[in-house]
């Protein structure tokens, strides 16, 4: 990183400077990073309004709830973080145990050092939050018999037609059980955020999904592959289209105010300015590991060094217009990634 130019954070409409802490790195952890307020924005002095600070006999001290598996990165390697902040913000914080639900506690005699420590608590929970792979993922599903039939149909034409092309083989190909429309992403890190992303979910449907869709299953149809990078002879993701039959573009305005309101309440990052509606038939992912949960390519950096790309020139070509099939959306479900229900699709966390 440039040291002229940090990287900028932004978090609850402020921006901070993010600083590399030139130190050990932990043995099999990231590299511990630091933070401090960008100009103009709240600084240590100057305390602001984004959380709640209580006076209390003592001073002042925030609270603040952090999913169990974050406590590690403001402990530090043998506690060196945790003590670096009190020593700075002449603060005192209480962690609770591993593995122990709960909240995080700052105590000072000063307000601004509470407001220090809990300012750059916060920004270096959201730094390693983004780091956290996905764990749940707002879907369609796309499984009904019908589709899976004529997905297993493109399959078996596929392999006939076009196994001789580099890279083809029956394990680059999707769960037909798991087929699914996939609008975004979550990092989901204990019950309690599950219970929030439920809870949105179900306002969402009553804030906006029903009236969009009148209270009936949207009718969609799949047809139609196209590929996900610029080179058709190297492709990663070969996926089905999706669209609505009458020609009506209320299954991408759900997609994207669902995940407008997702991102506004901090459970989703923002990926795209609009969700990409597809469904993966064929992903380089699968052929590393077939245990991989069949998504799409919102699936962490780590997962793409060692893809090995297939040709999908010929494919395109003769399978540019193939028809999966008619289908009912009836209901957005909270998936959780690594997971199957009894009918073989993802276990459902929540649904509208």
């Amino acid at each position: 990183m440039d040291v002229l130019r940090p990287t900028l954070v932004r978090i609850g409409g402020r921006v901070y400077r993010k600083n590399l802490v030139q130190e050990q790195p932990f043995p099999q952890e990231e590299e511990e990073e630091d933070f401090c307020a960008g100009p103009g924005d709240c600084a240590d002095d100057d305390p602001c309004d984004a959380f709640a600070v209580e006076e209390t006999e003592r001073g002042f001290q925030s609270r603040v709830e952090v999913p169990s598996p974050l406590y590690k990165y403001i402990i530090g390697k043998k506690g060196e973080t945790k003590k670096r902040l009190e020593t700075e913000t002449r603060t005192s914080i209480s962690i609770p145990k591993p593995g122990v639900e709960g909240e995080i506690v700052i105590i000072g005699q000063h307000r601004s050092g509470v407001v220090s420590a809990r300012t750059r608590i916060d920004v270096l929970l959201d730094s390693f939050r983004k780091k956290q792979p996905f764990t749940h993922f707002l879907s369609f599903a796309l499984n009904q018999p019908a589709i899976q039939e004529k997905f297993l149909q493109f399959k078996e034409e596929v392999l006939e037609k076009c196994s001789q092309d580099h890279g083809v083989s029956s394990s680059l190909f999707q769960n037909p059980a798991k087929l699914h429309l996939t609008l975004g992403t979550l990092v989901l890190l204990n019950e309690q955020e599950i219970r929030k992303a439920c809870d949105l979910l179900q306002q969402c449907k009553e804030d906006f999904v029903d009236q969009i869709t009148g209270g009936k299953p949207l009718t969609v149809e799949v047809a139609g592959v196209e590929y996900m990078n610029d080179d058709p002879a190297m492709t990663d993701v070969l996926y089905a289209k999706v669209h609505m039959k009458d020609g009506s573009d209320r299954l991408q305005v759900i997609a994207d105010q669902l995940v407008e309101r997702f991102v506004a309440s901090g459970l989703m990052l923002k990926e795209w300015d609009r969700v990409k509606l597809h469904a993966t038939v064929m992903n380089t992912l699968f052929r590393k590991d077939p245990t991989e949960e069949r998504n799409n390519t919102m699936t962490g950096k780590s997962s793409f060094k060692e893809r090995e790309s297939f040709n999908g020139r010929n494919i395109l070509k003769l399978f540019e217009n193939f028809y999966f099939g008619e289908v009912q959306l009836d209901s957005v479900r909270l998936s959780q990634r690594f997971s199957s229900d009894t009918s073989g699709y993802y276990a459902t966390s929540g649904q509208l």
